[in-house]
């Protein structure tokens, strides 16, 4: 495979969910350039891929914020530092050249950087497939809803009994011609109150039910439904298969970092057993830790602060006042494309 070398940077950032994204603001106001790599194709991480339309309550200074706004909103807090982004790739090995660290990725490209901090949560997540919808995947069947109003007055049918399933037929329900909800249990996994939302809502409910066929050559067009002796066939234009995720720390694993539980082990500064590499976020492990993101925001500050001092000797570790630097000037956003 052909390698193709990157701008060097002093901070290179593996994952670009909430933390990543947070650290990639952070860094450029503590003056370091950064690279943010993530094996998804968008920016966000797990918030944008599994509930972008979700509020979220829990982040500070946000009574309540959808997990695509919350997105939206730290892209553009980065921006003014001009963070390279290589999606659409993962980072696959992990070397040491002299005092620095190289990065290469499954599509050849190559990082040089001064420090790591991986912000890459679990890991990869790939979603639980729906055996009789593989062939139509990216075809009317998918994994999320990145923008409910694309299902606006359209056949909608969901299969799952989590909290994704349901937030997904509630937040559908008052866009779609008709949603249907499959769950192959009697039961729901989801949280107590949305399911009592789901009952009183406009969504035909199937319970001990499993989706058993797709119909449909070049789009999806229905779904056959196996509920009990019943055999039912119901228009469909989307079917949204929220089975849940299993979620790997893949390459990272082999990298030398040690590790507990599969999750990395930091210390205070969050750095990992490894030299200028830092970890933050739900990937990283230490005694008492909350897996909050708000948690994963104060980890990332305060990897960026150690790594700036590591990096440039004699610099205080803490950086002052965000309020008495000058900002700098904010550019057009650059979406965050696939390299």
């Amino acid at each position: 495979m052909h390698s193709v070398a990157e701008p060097a940077v002093d901070l290179a950032i593996v994952g670009a969910g909430p933390s990543g994204l947070y650290a990639a603001y952070y860094a450029g106001f503590r003056g370091l350039t950064t690279a943010v790599l993530d094996t998804l194709p968008h920016v966000g991480g797990q918030v944008a891929a599994m509930y972008p339309e979700k509020l979220l309550y829990d982040v500070a200074a946000h009574p309540a914020i959808k997990g695509r706004d919350l997105v939206d909103n730290l892209v553009r807090q980065a921006a003014p530092f001009e963070p390279r982004y290589l999606l659409g790739q993962t980072a696959t090995t992990l070397t040491r050249t002299g005092p620095r660290w190289t990065l290469r990725t499954d599509r050849g490209t190559r990082v040089d950087a001064g420090a790591v901090l991986i912000t890459a949560g679990l890991g990869r997540f790939v979603p639980r497939q729906l055996p009789a919808a593989v062939h139509l995947e990216g075809r009317g069947v998918t994994y999320h809803v990145p923008r409910l109003d694309e299902h606006r007055d359209r056949d909608v049918v969901i299969a799952g009994g989590g909290d994704s399933a349901v937030d997904w037929a509630l937040a559908l329900a008052p866009l779609a011609r008709s949603v249907t909800l499959v769950h192959r249990r009697g039961t729901f996994r989801a949280h107590e109150h949305s399911v009592r939302q789901l009952r009183a809502a406009p969504v035909r409910v199937l319970t001990d039910a499993q989706i058993t066929r797709c119909l449909g050559e070049t789009w999806l067009a229905g779904v056959e439904i196996r509920a009990g002796d019943d055999l039912l066939t119901l228009p469909a234009h989307t079917l949204i298969t929220a089975l849940g995720f299993s979620a790997n720390l893949g390459p990272i694993a082999d990298w030398g970092i040690e590790l507990e539980y599969r999750q990395i082990k930091v210390d205070a500064t969050m750095r990992t057993s490894l030299p200028l590499v830092y970890a933050a976020g739900d990937g990283c492990t230490y005694p008492g830790r909350v897996p909050l993101i708000s948690v994963g925001f104060g980890e990332a500050a305060t990897a960026v602060n150690h790594a700036a001092v590591a990096l440039r000797p004699g610099e205080r570790l803490a950086p002052g006042h965000s309020s008495d630097a000058v900002p700098a000037p904010e550019p057009r956003l650059r979406a965050a494309s696939v390299t």
